[in-house]
């Protein structure tokens, strides 16, 4: 060109690309799994002309690119992939802009294998751990996890990762995990617990016994908790009450120092509910010991009767303990309703994962009463049943509770890999299902 002549205009600039997330998780045959938000833009181009578009991937044998859908316009574009093989594989995603121009992206995706009951399945992303849950209201729940100490909000009906998180360690003083294996709501104020169990070398960890209770401020998703009340005594209150009555139940023999918690004769706790017409008396559920230690012992519920003044540092106070026949299982969880009737996950007190039985029971509250069984619980999919969110009206017929497992020790990618070691929070979940749990009427 000659000095001094007209400048060859500039080209299309390149587009932009990125995503919500560089790891996304799914299942086979999945329902509502979860999704990434694709944010696109190039410099003088419209954004709904730019197209996004999956251009490979490296293992299409677990999702491949006519897997993937796109929808949306505009800069923001939602992601769905539908998996057809468990394992890994990276999607590469592409804008492509005016003039031809184009970018690109990896997602890393990973597939676990189908499930039964895929239709009232959900998948709790960011923890594989579920331990314990409470209703939130509006559809969201509360979820604990026993590896960690936080506490996770999710959207019950839809698979992903927590829409808020809370971690009060700080505020309790605590530095490893608490193991928080159970909760229960009553009013605004929520108390959790740990295990208070040896851990799993027998050795004491003092942090793996702290009760604490949140106060709940609104619902939802606009859900809030406070730290109010914390104790750390309470194994050591269950201790000193059953050496004064003939060390019954053996719980100074199931805390004692190389110990393991998960044993027929054990000290392991995985329940808190309260008794019926009461806010002060909570149902202390035991995964061991079984009563007797040997099978087809009964499961345990020893109530503490001031559990409201044992969160501002007083010692508890035991009511008549309650033996249950759960056909050889311990609790799991146990929660009721308004209307105090109760559903009780029943599972192997050595159980870490689905190779055992898991039943679900109903209960009324009352000792001397006996659980009646709902129904056999499934075992062939991955995970150990964990936590019931709520309880619906037993009375009413077709009625659903949502349930959750803990996989935790599950290798949900079929490459050996326990789901708590994963590198990546967004693989690992738990896996949240409906259940009928009273029978319908009619044809």
């Amino acid at each position: 060109m000659a000095a001094g002549g007209p400048a060859l205009a500039a080209g299309p600039a390149t587009p932009v690309i990125s995503l919500s997330a560089d790891y996304l998780s799914g299942a086979v045959d999945a329902t509502g799994d979860p999704t990434v938000t694709v944010t696109v833009s190039q410099s003088g181009t419209d954004a709904s002309k730019l197209k996004v578009t999956a251009a490979s991937s490296s293992e299409p044998g677990v999702a491949g690119t006519g897997d993937v859908s796109v929808s949306g316009s505009g800069t923001t574009r939602r992601v769905t992939v539908a998996a057809h093989g468990v394992g890994y594989t990276d999607l590469k995603l592409k804008v492509t802009g005016s003039g031809g121009k184009t970018a690109t992206r990896t997602l890393h995706y990973a597939a676990s294998a189908k499930v039964q009951h895929t239709a009232d399945t959900r998948y709790f992303t960011g923890s594989s751990d579920a331990s314990a849950a409470v209703d939130a209201g509006d559809g969201y729940v509360i979820v604990a996890d026993d590896e960690s100490n936080v506490l996770r909000l999710y959207d019950r009906n839809a698979s992903g990762g927590p829409v808020k998180t809370w971690d009060f360690s700080s505020e309790l003083g605590v530095s490893k995990e608490m193991d928080m294996e159970a909760a229960a709501r009553v009013g605004d104020t929520i108390y959790w617990t740990g295990s208070m169990g040896n851990n799993k070398s027998g050795k004491f960890k003092p942090d793996r016994s702290t009760l604490f209770t949140t106060t709940v401020t609104g619902s939802g998703a606009r859900t809030q908790l406070s730290l109010a009340g914390s104790y750390k005594g309470l194994r050591a209150d269950l201790v000193a009450w059953d050496q004064d009555h003939d060390d019954r139940y053996g719980f100074a023999a199931g805390t004692a120092d190389g110990q393991v918690p998960k044993q027929i004769d054990g000290f392991n706790v995985e329940g808190l509910e309260f008794a019926p017409g009461s806010t002060t008396t909570a149902y202390i559920g035991f995964r061991a010991p079984l009563v007797p230690p040997k099978k087809g012992g009964k499961a345990l519920l020893v109530p503490v009767t001031n559990i409201d003044k044992v969160v501002t540092g007083k010692h508890a106070t035991f009511g008549t303990p309650v033996e249950l026949d759960l056909g050889g299982l311990s609790i799991r969880d146990i929660r009721k309703n308004a209307a105090n009737q109760y559903l009780i996950v029943a599972g192997s007190w050595a159980a870490e994962d689905n190779s055992a039985p898991y039943t679900l029971y109903s209960w009324d509250g009352v000792a001397g009463h006996a659980p009646v069984k709902l129904q056999s619980l499934p075992t062939d999919d991955v995970g150990g049943w964990e936590a019931v969110v709520d309880v619906p009206d037993l009375r009413t017929p077709g009625a659903r509770a949502q349930l959750i497992t803990d996989c935790g020790s599950a290798d949900l990618y079929g490459d050996g890999t326990e789901a708590k070691d994963l590198d990546h929070d967004e693989w690992k979940k738990s896996r949240a299902t409906w259940f009928t749990v009273t029978p319908k009427t009619g044809r």
